[in-house]
């Protein structure tokens, strides 16, 4: 689970109970393009607690040292999930008759170094850790910004469909570019104090929004370096967090060995960035205001940084498991529906060993029971069906990213990804949250579906975060594939209108990617087991759909589902 807070956590709940979240259960335009009659969720094969547990069990086991890519953890987990998946019965997924696909990773650790701004005579040095956090994701001995003149780009953006190019009239070739985190926060024309809803989804985050955006478009660019300024709350998580990425990190081997990224990425604070402006005879207020409109333009700073990383460097073959249900009509069974989860977690340091039960061991665990579901059919349905568990998604998704770059089966020919990364195991609930709700076809069969168990769906209480954004789904819908991510509810069955808030705290302050991720005994698989008929249903109808499911009009990923599907 690579997020850093509660996805479906409603703050609101205290004061009014769950029909208070932000996101709340809307109509859709037109029914889902699903098939008809469709087969009641109630007669569909059950999923199985008790193997649920016995898997989730087994994998957040200590034999199985946290699952960290490139050890024997790893090959235990991905070998355990090999296996169950033929005992199901699934037929290996990649096309060379095997259960697995290769996936390269390069692990980079930077040794600390300074970062320096220079105007003239005068220097500021930012402190490695305490001021700024960079790396190189160049598979090389080191990298280096040698005084590159610094700019600042607003928020370097790029975003024809809104009228937005914050790089307007400059070549920033070889330069460093300074940027603002999340999306340009466009007022509402006949609302100054309300956001635009429709330039970059008001509150909501788009993807121009995410970091990893940012370092993209710096690197189509061809920029030297980028440095994002943080501030904690457009970013969603504190300096702290950033921190973080000081260690080792891992990253896909590309065949250009990573050099068309910019030679240096990274952060800097707050406090540093409005030293630096002010240096440069700017504002850093002003600026952020100006920012916000299509008339900014790209500010040079006069300024120049300078910066040396040496690193050291690993490289592993890690693998994704991937098994196949072959479909059984010959016209779409060369058409697929995918599922997907994470095998891999955090191994194991001097605290002891990261057993990520929760996360994601459990949607490991709910891949091969839905796949047994799956061929408890009285007959296969008619498209083929995926079970993808992929590596390195707790290092920044690269496992699916490897898929979605390499996949085995078109992106053309796949209809939809029903992501399995965030788990209810406190009890029955009263609705599902799907996180970025309102994006495509796909939420109305859950929608549907959850109907019919007499449960309604919603949006993440937080769209602001750009949760949507932040696991293994993203790297389909990025490329077009309409995907879906669902998660817990928040309307605990029985229980009283804070629970949910409760649990969410208690998880991110003592259990989230921490050795105490394990499986214990007050679980209560009741909720999940019902949230996984849901998906289920989900994967089923559309596999047996007549035409495959649409983003919604004015969705971000529209366009490129449109363009691949022309071809």
């Amino acid at each position: 689970m690579n997020t850093i807070v509660s996805r479906y956590a409603c703050v609101v709940l205290l004061a009014a109970g769950a029909a208070a979240c932000s996101s709340e259960p809307k109509p859709p335009a037109s029914p889902p393009p699903s098939a008809s009659p469709q087969t009641p969720i109630g007669l569909l094969p059950s999923i199985d607690n008790p193997l649920l547990l016995a898997h989730t069990k087994t994998l957040s086991s200590d034999a199985f040292e946290g699952r960290a890519p490139g050890t024997e953890g790893e090959r235990r987990a991905t070998r355990y999930l090999a296996d169950e998946l033929k005992k199901v019965g699934l037929k290996p997924g990649n096309t060379d008759g095997t259960y697995f696909q290769k996936v390269p990773l390069v692990g980079i650790t930077p040794t600390p170094a300074p970062l320096v701004f220079k105007k003239g005579n005068r220097r500021q040095t930012l402190k490695w850790k305490d001021d700024v956090v960079a790396w190189t994701k160049h598979v090389a001995d080191s990298a280096s910004l040698d005084d590159s003149e610094l700019v600042f780009v607003g928020y370097g953006v790029v975003a024809p469909e809104f009228n937005w190019d914050d790089y307007r009239g400059l070549d920033v070739k070889g330069k460093t570019l300074v940027m603002l985190v999340n999306d340009p926060p466009v007022p509402d024309p006949a609302n100054p104090d309300e956001l635009d809803a429709k330039t970059f989804g008001g509150k909501a985050m788009t993807y121009y929004g995410r970091w990893t955006y940012k370092y993209e478009i710096g690197a189509q660019k061809g920029a030297a370096g980028v440095l994002i300024v943080h501030e904690t709350g457009p970013a969603g998580y504190g300096f702290n967090v950033v921190q973080g990425k000081t260690g080792e990190q891992f990253d896909l081997v590309t065949p250009d060995k990573n050099m068309s990224r910019a030679a240096i990425e990274g952060w800097i604070t707050l406090d540093q960035a409005k030293k630096l402006l002010q240096s440069a005879g700017q504002d850093f207020d002003v600026l952020k205001k100006q920012a916000a409109t299509r008339e900014f333009k790209p500010v040079p700073l006069g300024v120049t940084a300078s910066m040396t990383i040496h690193n050291t460097r690993r490289t592993i073959d890690s693998r994704n498991v991937i098994a196949k249900l072959e479909g059984s009509d010959p016209k779409v069974k060369d058409e697929y529906v995918v599922y997907t989860a994470h095998w891999d977690h955090f191994g194991k340091n001097s605290d002891g060993i990261f057993h990520g039960a929760e996360d994601d061991a459990l949607g490991c665990a709910a891949l091969i029971e839905v796949a047994r579901a799956f061929t408890k059919l009285p007959a296969p349905p008619r498209r083929s069906i995926l079970f993808l568990a992929v590596t390195s998604e707790e290092q920044g998704l690269l496992g699916s990213q490897y898929y979605s770059m390499a996949p085995i089966y078109p992106l053309a020919k796949t209809a939809a990804d029903i992501n399995m990364d965030s788990w209810n195991v406190h009890g029955r609930t009263k609705d599902l949250t799907l996180v970025g709700y309102g994006a495509s076809d796909l939420e109305d069969y859950a929608r549907d579906a959850a109907a019919e168990q007499g449960r309604v769906v919603h949006g993440d209480a937080e769209p602001e975060k750009g949760f949507y954004y932040r696991s293994d789904h993203f790297n389909f819908a990025k490329e077009g594939v309409p995907a879906l991510d669902p998660d817990g509810g928040i309307d605990y069955i029985g229980k009283p209108a804070e629970y949910a808030k409760q649990v969410r705290e208690d998880w991110n302050a003592n259990r989230y990617h921490t050795p105490k991720d394990v499986v214990r005994s007050d679980w209560d698989l009741a909720g999940i087991n019902e949230d996984l008929k849901v998906l289920f249903a989900v994967g089923y109808r559309v596999a047996e759909a007549e035409k495959f499911p649409e983003w919604k009009p004015g969705n971000e990923f529209r366009a490129k589902r449109e363009a691949m599907l022309k071809q």
